[in-house]
């Protein structure tokens, strides 16, 4: 399993294009040649970012589910809407589909966010909102999420 480390302030232009930093690009070395998968987020007005062996473990996991469920199938649709194979061209860019783009609000200033295994790619402004939201929480987040619960930490 692969894990990206870090935020990077970047900029796309006209077509969608984002030039992708030399530190995340290394970090992206292992599976830079596989492939990538690009689609929006659940949860966040950004995109996320999958290598393909991520997207493809997703895949596997996914398509466990009995498709006979309404549930599952209108999820399954959903989550699958504007799923985009990309790649990252020789010179380290990495051309983002318009209507991806329009989806997340994407202008000029891009952050691309690791998170693990994916990269989030927020339009500047809209990272920098859900930064300062989740800020005041942040504390009582973390407690909930990592605090000891049983489980167990590395």
């Amino acid at each position: 399993m692969i894990s990206f480390i870090g935020t990077y302030d970047c900029k796309a232009d006209a077509k969608g294009r984002v030039m992708i930093p030399v530190t995340l690009k290394n970090q992206m070395a292992p599976v830079l040649n596989k492939g990538f998968v690009i689609k929006r987020s659940v949860f966040q007005p950004c995109l996320e970012l999958y290598p393909m062996e991520e997207w493809n473990l997703l895949m596997q996991k996914m398509n466990k589910k009995n498709r006979f469920k309404k549930k599952n199938n209108d999820f399954i649709r959903r989550f699958s809407a504007g799923v985009k194979p990309v790649e990252i061209d020789a010179t380290g860019r990495l051309l983002i589909p318009r209507n991806l783009v329009a989806i997340a609000g994407i202008k000029k200033e891009v952050v691309l966010s690791s998170a693990i295994n994916i990269v989030e790619i927020w339009d500047k402004d809209s990272y920098e909102k859900v930064i300062d939201e989740t800020a005041e929480n942040f504390a009582a987040l973390a407690e909930e999420v990592m605090g000891d619960d049983g489980d167990e930490l590395p």
